[in-house]
This record gives structure tokens, sequence and C-alpha cells, in this order.
């Protein structure tokens, strides 16, 4: 039972206006504190690099000299005021200082800036937690003791996938203990089959494009004319890229080193037969028949399957009862639980 005392969860973003899948995540994480639970209220900072930090990283290049450490430091980083996002809702609260109040402010901070941990929250003694949606990103900045001295001191660990679990352990094995797994969700849980599919395969051509590329050369004269592929590019609207995935038969993966890779989900949520890479942190969700793991790399397989679903019709209905197991797994419901039970370790 969550305790009924005040709390107000801030999160660290970076500042770009088109967010990240990783950033979704976080306000959506943020919107749903501020509207479903009693007592607790949520604040988002977008931090952004200063000018002269930038100016500085020109005359680095020009000079090719090369900074100590990658990533941020501190002195490069800078709140953006009045920031607007394609994320849309009037449940997202912003914070525009570094200043907080360690009896009710609880801050989570995402891997890549966890370092900074170190100058804004450790030295004021407010607590907080890395939220690591990608494994693959620890090594964010190459300053590794900064690095563990941030972990060494947040109070939870978040981690979005049993893969980014599993490199979290090996990398900071000594703070295992601290690891809190935290659902995501894609949308509703309700099965729709969408009744107007089309011969259409659908991709994100900003994963992996060499391998894309290379792989429609491939497919070119084998596909047959009545289908055609369609690529999800910069597409800001979510309703829109639902749509898009909802008339898809077939959507390939191309994802790369992912803590969980939402997109694969998406697609198969809005009925499609997801062929390609796991991203790793994507198996513990692929499964068969709705999805087909291919190899990094083996086109020659990727093409084979394809056109063995293409053959079969793709026929994506008689797959119902996983897709509704699937559902449920990453539905908005157990998301809110997992915060829930988040909030309940934080207290």
């Amino acid at each position: 039972m969550l305790r009924t005392k005040n709390l107000n969860v801030i999160y660290f973003v970076g500042s770009e206006k088109e967010i990240s899948g990783g950033e979704k995540v976080i306000y959506r994480h943020s919107m749903l504190l501020n509207t479903c639970f009693k007592n607790i209220t949520s604040e988002i900072i977008p931090l952004k690099r200063s000018k002269i930090s930038k100016y500085k990283n020109s005359l680095y290049k020009i000079f090719k000299k090369k900074k100590k450490y990658t990533g941020w430091d501190i002195s490069d980083v800078k709140i953006k005021a009045k920031h607007k996002t394609n994320f849309k809702s009037k449940h997202i609260k912003f914070k525009n200082n570094l200043f907080f109040d360690r009896n009710i402010d609880f801050v989570i901070i995402p891997e890549i800036f966890a370092h900074l941990a170190n100058d804004i929250l450790i030295k004021n003694k407010i607590p907080y937690a890395i939220f690591v949606q990608n494994g693959f990103a620890l090594n964010f900045t190459n300053n590794y003791q900064s690095l563990d001295n941030a972990y060494k001191n947040a109070k939870i660990i978040l981690s979005v996938s049993e893969d980014t679990t599993k490199i979290i352990r090996n990398v900071y094995k000594n703070y295992s203990k601290k690891i809190f797994n935290i659902n995501l969700s894609v949308g509703s849980n309700e099965f729709k089959p969408r009744l107007q599919k089309k011969n259409i395969i659908s991709y994100m051509p900003r994963k992996l494009p060499e391998h894309s590329q290379k792989l429609f050369f491939m497919l070119k004269n084998k596909l047959p004319s009545n289908w055609k592929v369609q690529a999800l590019d910069k597409i800001s609207n979510e309703k829109k890229l639902f749509n898009l995935l909802g008339k898809s038969k077939i959507f390939l993966s191309f994802s790369h080193m992912e803590g969980l890779g939402l997109p694969p989900l998406e697609a198969a949520k809005e009925g499609n037969k997801v062929i390609g890479y796991t991203g790793e942190g994507g198996k513990e969700y692929w499964k068969k028949p709705i999805f087909t793991e291919i190899p990094y790399g083996n086109l020659n397989m990727y093409i084979n399957e394809i056109m063995k679903c293409i053959k079969s019709n793709c026929n994506y209905l008689k797959f119902k009862k996983q897709r509704i197991k699937l559902y449920k797994k990453y539905s908005p419901q157990e998301e809110i639980k997992s915060l829930g039970n988040l909030l309940n370790k934080i207290f």
C-alpha cells in the first residue's frame, strides 16, 4: 500500500523538440505520476548544452585536440526555458532550475546523464535513481570514476528489460541489489485487429540505414508488383504512426543495441508480422509466431523470411491469443502498477 506522503519526482531529459523513444517513456511516466497517484507530483528538467560548450567543441575539432572526458560536463549544462515538445499533455510540468528539496524531491536521471549526479545531486544529498533504458549507453562518458560514484550513490537503478539488467549486473555487480525492473507500455492493451490491411512492408529508416538499403536492393526484383515498401520517417504524431502501422502487414526491424526496442512492439500491437533484428533488448518478447529473429547482417535469411511471409499472405488474425498476451504484458495498466511499486520503493 502506497504511503500518503507528499513526493515530487523530477526527471532529467534532453531538450530536443522531437523527443526520442526513451524520452517519450520519461514524459509518459511523469504524466502518469501527475494523474494516477495521490500526493504525488512530477516535473521534467530539459537539459541542453550551453553555447560556450558548443564553441569549445568546435575549437577542439579545429585544432584537433581531444577533451579529457567524453560526454557532458556540468559546465556544459543549461536548462532550456519554455521548452516545447511533440509530446502533448496538459499534465506535463517543467522545472527551470536545479534547486531541490531533499525532504520531498526524488530525482530520476537517465543513464546518459548519470555522471552529472556527482555535481548536481550527491554533494547536496538529494536522493536519486538512475534510469537505464539502454545498457549499451552506460559508457556515455569515459570518466569511469565519476560514473562508478554516481551508481554507488544512487538509491535505485531502474532497468527496462532483462538484457539491460544483465548488462548493469556485469558492469556494476556490487550495486545489483539496487536494480528495479520497471514496465513500459505501447498504448492500449485492447486487441483491435485491423480489417483494412494492405500489402505494405513498413520500416524505420533511421535504424541501420546501410542494412535497409542493401536489403531493399536485394529485394526489389523479388517483391510482387502489388506490394510496396513504406518508410516510417519523421512522424511526430503518434496517432498517425499507429495508423500507418495498422495498414501494413509486415514490419522490418533494424534495431541495433537497444535497451528494449519499442517500434517492433508497436508494430506487433497493430497486427504486423515482425521480422528482423532484436537489438538484444527485444529478445524477452521476440517470440514466434509473431516475431521472426534474423541474425545481425544475415540479409539472405532476411529476404527468405519476407518472401515466405508474403506467400502465406501474412495472416495476422490467427495470432490473436499471442497478441493479447503480449499487449497485457506491455499495457498501461501494468505500467501504472509498476510505477506504484517504484513509489513504494522510494518511500
